[in-house]
């Protein structure tokens, strides 16, 4: 199961399309740089995607609409 529950994001993120699309982007950011945006110890999932999706729900990822 995914941490943090999707249901949850949706309240600040429109639509579900978006969030994969922010999350897909900052996991390849992760990964590539290796950069995070908290203490390691901080996320609760191991894996990039779920750390995206973390920092959403935290609001350290702004999604802007166009």
């Amino acid at each position: 199961m995914i941490y943090p529950s999707i249901d949850k994001i949706l309240n600040t993120v429109d639509s579900k399309y978006i969030l994969v699309h922010v999350a897909s982007r900052r996991s390849k950011q992760m990964k590539e740089t290796g950069h995070l945006q908290m203490k390691e110890s901080e996320y609760v999932s191991k894996r990039e995607l779920g750390r995206a999706l973390e920092e959403v729900e935290k609001g350290l990822i702004k999604i802007e609409k166009k």
